[in-house]
């Protein structure tokens, strides 16, 4: 059987026993990815292990708040835990939201673990043409 090890996934592991998990006055951070599709921006967040009803998103006037927790999963008493490494917790982060994004209209999907939100363009912040108005004649100022 070939194992690989990875120094790095120790050293997080342990960072995070050192640490604890997050609470509610200290979340930790979560994974997540913002990208632009066509009128409209999408921020993805990972939350593995977390029911939708633990995640709570909230909006203050350009600020995008979002906060999860994953519980831990009831076990009977004859469980002995071998190996530990999904934290536990509440997890948080926060976005400033441009001025340009309708606030208004964000959507939200939960589906395999990842949290999408879509970010509507506000419709002023659209490039639009501005048309040109032609007058009937030359006017000359006198004075």
């Amino acid at each position: 059987m070939l194992m690989r090890t990875d120094p790095f996934r120790e050293l997080d592991r342990l960072t995070q026993q050192l640490m604890g998990s997050g609470t509610w006055s200290r979340p930790s951070a979560m994974a997540m990815d913002a990208y632009r599709e066509g009128d409209e921006y999408v921020v993805a967040f990972d939350l593995p292990g977390v029911t939708a009803d633990a995640i709570d998103i909230d909006v203050e006037r350009n600020m995008l708040t979002v906060k999860a927790e994953r519980r831990p999963v009831a076990k009977a008493e004859a469980v002995q835990m071998e190996l530990s490494e999904r934290p536990l917790g509440v997890f948080s982060r926060q976005i400033v939201l441009a001025d340009t994004l309708d606030t208004e209209h964000i959507e939200a999907d939960y589906d395999a673990g990842v949290l999408t939100l879509r970010i509507p363009i506000a419709e002023r912040a659209k490039p639009r043409k501005v048309s040109i108005g032609v007058g009937s004649g030359r006017k000359e100022i006198s004075g």
